[in-house]
């Protein structure tokens, strides 16, 4: 029945099955093998290119079309999703601040951070996430989790990434117009700190692009797709993949290396 259903002769067809494998074939299944591996380590989030700088590393000799291919065929794809802001349109804006950071030529650490708030749903209801990032390594150097979007969970973040990387007075911190960031305790407190205020251009979401960017991986790898019921269960994951990401996650606009790495490196060429 199946030879007559592909046009092959029942010889032909005991011919090709009793036919041993050849060299390339062999190479191939080894190597999806340490695919497969390299897919997992990264918690199903790499697709072929992170794949291929991480078998380079490893000391496989392979282009990026074979691991394309392979991927392909073997069914082994990255979390990928889209993301839809719920975010309120309109925004109150209180004091002129400007964007200290969109000239700024990044040679260190610590030298521009960036914020942001997203929404995660958990069961029925919403809960919120604030983030610092170190935009020279696109580290994230500080969050919070909370039921509400206020200044007390950017406050938080805030303070959390000042005690881990205790900046030098002058450090510009970027965000958006939200009224967390705006609000008199918050600009007191970067006073204290000796912090440059900086905030998107009116209409210009892309101002802030970077922590956009990560909140798109980090939706894409660990939110969109799973249920959460409850908070435990989203703190584990915000927990888990916080230091992944920093530690572990190869990032495409900083070679193929992940934040932590970046920074180790800058250190030793003198870059920071």
């Amino acid at each position: 029945m199946m030879c007559r259903l592909y046009g092959v002769t029942r010889a032909g067809y005991y011919a090709w099955r009793s036919r041993e494998r050849s060299e390339r074939e062999r190479q191939n299944e080894a190597l999806a093998a340490e695919i497969r591996t390299v897919h997992a380590e990264s918690r199903g989030t790499y697709g072929s290119p992170r794949v291929h700088h991480a078998l380079r590393r490893r000391g496989h000799r392979v282009s990026k079309n074979r691991v394309a291919r392979l991927m392909r065929r073997h069914g082994i794809k990255a979390r990928v999703a889209t993301i839809r802001y719920t975010n309120p349109a309109i925004q109150r804006f209180f004091g002129k601040v400007i964007n200290e950071q969109l000239d700024l030529e990044l040679r260190r650490t610590d030298q521009v951070w960036v914020g942001d708030i997203t929404y995660l749903k958990v069961g029925s209801i919403y809960r919120y996430m604030a983030v610092v990032m170190d935009k020279y390594s696109r580290r994230v150097v500080g969050w919070s989790y909370g039921p509400r979007k206020d200044v007390a969970l950017t406050l938080r973040a805030l303070n959390r990434a000042v005690k881990h990387r205790r900046p030098k007075r002058g450090t510009v911190f970027h965000t958006d117009r939200g009224t967390e960031y705006a609000a008199t305790a918050y600009k007191e407190r970067l006073a204290e700190l000796g912090f440059i205020q900086s905030m998107n251009r009116p209409g210009k979401m892309t101002d802030n692009a970077f922590i956009e960017s990560f909140f798109h991986s980090m939706k894409s790898e660990i939110y969109h797709g799973i249920q959460f019921n409850d908070d435990l269960a989203v703190r584990t994951a915000l927990k888990s993949y916080v230091p992944f990401y920093n530690q572990d996650r190869l990032h495409s606009s900083l070679h193929y290396v992940s934040p932590a790495t970046f920074e180790r490196q800058a250190r030793k060429t003198g870059c920071q």
